[in-house]
């Protein structure tokens, strides 16, 4: 819509410990895109859909390893690999690969010496990234540590900040942070957001608070405990623009965020998703 070719990007793949560059597709070519069914991948299952499916996520491939850098995918848990059609961690092994970091034995060993549990393939570097390969192209999901559990799914923050992003047209785009705090060992969603500066004088904010949980709820399966919305231009982000989910979640934590409203969940957590759209849609938020 902004009058980019699809060649003029080049999405890849990367990181400093493995000296920048991981995977990467052919300059010439455009961008891989796939299309895969949300729920499924709450699952960590990879499913294909149509574009114009309900419930389709979008998700843009990085390339093929370049080189002689070796990529798999491994359940975290279980440390064995994963099959073609299943989310897991990505790990790289490689002669780019670091030995490990300056002065930290433990922290290397953790991340620079994993090896596959059933066959002893390694040692491969722990990216903490979650994906999938298809085809040989490598697909990033998310980060494994920002990973919510909601209602028994997996979750990723930016897909949901990208739902409450569209929600209401107060909500600024890509100043939003989806994160989740422990409420009596239970995860429980959160939201900050800023506002645009022409809604700060006027701003309606349960009218706000209710479309942001609407919408998280039917696209997401997922009720929201607490939404914060923010000053414009005052959630937290680094030099280069990504949001620090984890900052906002500590400044939430201890009250330190620039809210102009904040609302949060104050009656018992809706025991099914029907029964959260039929508060939802009959009787609005509560305060």
């Amino acid at each position: 819509p902004c009058g980019f070719r699809p060649e003029a990007f080049y999405p890849c793949y990367g990181m400093a410990e493995t000296t920048l560059f991981i995977s990467g597709g052919l300059k010439a070519n455009p961008p891989v895109i796939k299309y895969v069914e949300q729920g499924a991948l709450g699952q960590n299952q990879v499913v294909a859909a149509t574009k114009d499916q309900q419930g389709t996520q979008r998700i843009v491939g990085c390339g093929q390893p370049w080189l002689d850098d070796h990529v798999v995918i491994v359940d975290p848990e279980t440390l064995i690999e994963c099959p073609e059609n299943k989310v897991g961690e990505i790990w790289v092994s490689g002669l780019g690969v670091g030995k490990g970091y300056w002065n930290q034995p433990e922290e290397t060993e953790r991340t620079f010496g994993a090896y596959i549990k059933d066959t002893g393939t390694g040692p491969f570097l722990r990216t903490g990234d979650l994906g999938f390969l298809q085809d040989g192209e490598l697909f990033i999901t998310g980060r494994l540590k920002e990973l919510m559990i909601l209602w028994g799914n997996n979750r990723y923050p930016q897909h949901i900040e990208a739902t409450v992003e569209k929600s209401h047209p107060a909500l600024r785009p890509n100043a939003s942070a989806a994160f989740s705090v422990d409420l009596e060992g239970e995860e429980r969603l959160v939201i900050a957001q800023e506002i645009k500066r022409n809604y700060l004088r006027h701003l309606v904010v349960d009218e706000v608070v209710a479309a942001i949980r609407q919408a998280v709820a039917q696209e997401h399966i997922a009720d929201v405990y607490g939404i914060v919305l923010l000053k414009t231009g005052s959630i937290p982000k680094t030099s280069s623009g990504k949001i620090k989910r984890r900052e906002c979640r500590l400044r939430f934590l201890d009250g330190t965020l620039e809210a102009v409203g904040e609302w949060r969940q104050s009656q018992q957590q809706p025991r099914s998703i029907t029964d959260l759209l039929s508060q939802l849609n009959v009787g609005g938020s509560e305060s």
